[in-house]
């Protein structure tokens, strides 16, 4: 298990955590579990997840959030939830899939709602909880040919500011945590294929394409994500509910 860095102390708390096999979603669940909570590391990649699950001494939890009817009658004990697993699918709308949008808004939206339905019951019983929706810069501004993605995460802005809401009155935050580009597999895999397409070096492409909004011209490591998620966890953040956590650079600033 990892840990050292200052935060708040999770001892006895239960976090489960989606899309945790790698990426953003790992990072979250050795933070947290480095602060104490014990973490089901959820994702559909039965191998990656069993994998987190050992390093940070948590337990793996496979399922496919994209089955959302399987989600309905779901119930978990969890006092924090981290809704993170997400995918990324670039098409001009005339050419967008119709089935692959469903898909998009099945895992990103849909089964955050059912997640959340599923573990507010046993953080309202205990007058304590912390749901917390791994969004995007893209919850509050659009890029062309994201029509999906970009739909999806301001649907989650708006399924969070409603539990915030509902949930003050009994000890339960939800909030948004929203990044730029994150250095991920994800992100990682793109770059040389965009460096080929535009004929740049891959620093080029991370400074003039993907950050060419932003004004700080790296990308994010996953543990400063990890880092805004275990603040919100924290008794300083207590007050802290239905707004966002923004990492995007400055490129919602312009």
């Amino acid at each position: 298990m990892s840990g050292g860095l200052p935060g708040p102390d999770l001892s006895g708390r239960r976090a489960v955590v989606t899309g945790a096999a790698s990426g953003i979603g790992a990072a979250v669940a050795e933070r947290l579990a480095g602060l104490g909570a014990h973490v089901v590391v959820c994702d559909v990649d039965a191998e990656g997840a069993e994998l987190t699950a050992q390093h940070i001494g948590g337990e793996a939890l496979v399922l496919d959030l994209s089955r959302t009817a399987d989600l309905v009658d779901l119930r978990l004990e969890a006092d924090i939830l981290v809704n993170n697993a997400g995918v990324q699918h670039v098409s001009p709308v005339e050419q967008f899939e119709p089935e692959k949008f469903a898909f998009m808004l099945r895992l990103m939206l849909e089964a955050p709602f059912l997640l959340s339905r599923a573990v507010i019951p046993y953080m309202y019983e205990r007058g304590w909880g912390r749901i917390i929706h791994v969004s995007s810069v893209h919850g509050i501004r659009a890029s062309a040919y994201k029509s999906a993605y970009v739909s999806a995460k301001h649907g989650l802005q708006g399924l969070s500011k409603v539990i915030a809401l509902e949930g003050a009155a009994k000890g339960v935050t939800s909030n948004c945590v929203c990044p730029g580009y994150v250095r991920t597999p994800l992100v990682e895999n793109q770059l040389a294929d965009q460096a080929e397409v535009h004929g740049m070096s891959v620093d080029e492409v991370v400074s003039k394409v993907l950050l060419t909004r932003a004004a700080v011209k790296r990308l994010i490591d996953p543990r400063e994500v990890a880092g805004s998620v275990a603040f919100l966890c924290s008794p300083e953040a207590s007050s802290i509910t239905g707004t966002q956590l923004t990492l995007d650079g400055g490129w919602s600033a312009s």
